[in-house]
């Protein structure tokens, strides 16, 4: 007797693998599209997703450097502040001791300045004392401060704190009892203004080292988001022509499985 045989087995195989495999496609192309991310696993570009993986160590660590870059302005925005403070101090306190170095003034008027400039003194002092950024203080002794300014290990800048106490300045003891005592204390308060002035100038020097470092920072963090999304963002308007092209080729998979079965049930009608 002769074996008959229905050839339908090969095309439902190829058809349901075909229509498996771009329903698989599909499901990637939506998690492309709805994440905002080509690279959703390590099989999709596994060289791709480490340099895009290294790229975003890099931008979160720059990111995070131009934060302690603020900082660090902050902190000279405050040193500035107090210097100004101090300077305008002890233009006062020169022109009380101009006041009193002459003898037309009485001994009223002596006492009187030096109860104005004994204030004016622990001014100063309160300032040194009580200046703080981040409840660290910075007018009252030198130290250094590194501020971590790039992504990597070793990329710092320093800056510096300063004194403005009036021990450090040299007018801890000023007296105005004599005109011989105010003359002195003239030379006293514009060598300390030239202390001031000093630490003005390296203080503005710093901060515009520190905001120009910023900047270029800020732009490399920009140069770096720009390449890492050329990895790892999809093209939307390709994606989307995928989308289509694979939702077309499934439809024409599931005609071409249900037009298989449909012709074996006719040929098996004519058994009935």
């Amino acid at each position: 007797m002769n074996e008959l045989k229905i050839q339908n087995q090969a095309w439902i195989a190829f058809s349901t693998n075909r229509y498996q495999k771009n329903e698989s496609a599909i499901t990637k192309t939506l998690e492309k599209l709805s994440g905002g991310d080509k690279l959703t696993r390590a099989a999709d570009n596994a060289a791709g997703l480490s340099i895009s993986e290294t790229m975003r160590g890099q931008i979160r660590g720059l990111a995070r450097a131009q934060q302690n870059m603020q900082d660090g302005l902050s902190v000279l925005e405050t040193t500035d502040a107090g210097l100004q403070h101090v300077s305008g101090v002890l233009q006062r306190v020169r022109e009380l001791a101009v006041q009193t170095s002459t003898d037309t003034v009485t001994n009223e008027d002596r006492e009187a300045a030096q109860k104005e400039l004994d204030q004016l003194l622990q001014s100063i002092d309160d300032t040194a004392d009580k200046m703080e950024f981040n409840t660290q203080n910075v007018l009252g002794d030198v130290r250094p401060l590194y501020i971590h300014v790039g992504a990597n290990a070793g990329q710092t800048l320093r800056i510096d704190t300063v004194n403005v106490s009036t021990a450090s300045l040299g007018i801890e003891i000023a007296k105005l009892s004599t005109r011989e005592e105010a003359e002195d204390l003239i030379t006293k308060v514009d060598n300390a203004q030239l202390i001031i002035s000093k630490h003005l100038a390296n203080t503005g020097s710093d901060y515009e080292a520190l905001s120009h470092h910023k900047d270029n920072v800020s732009n490399i963090e920009i140069s770096l988001q720009k390449s890492e999304s050329l990895i790892r963002d999809p093209d939307m308007a390709v994606e989307m022509m995928e989308f289509v092209k694979q939702g077309i080729r499934q439809k024409g998979d599931e005609l071409l499985i249900k037009q298989t079965n449909q012709n074996v049930s006719d040929v098996l009608k004519l058994f009935q």
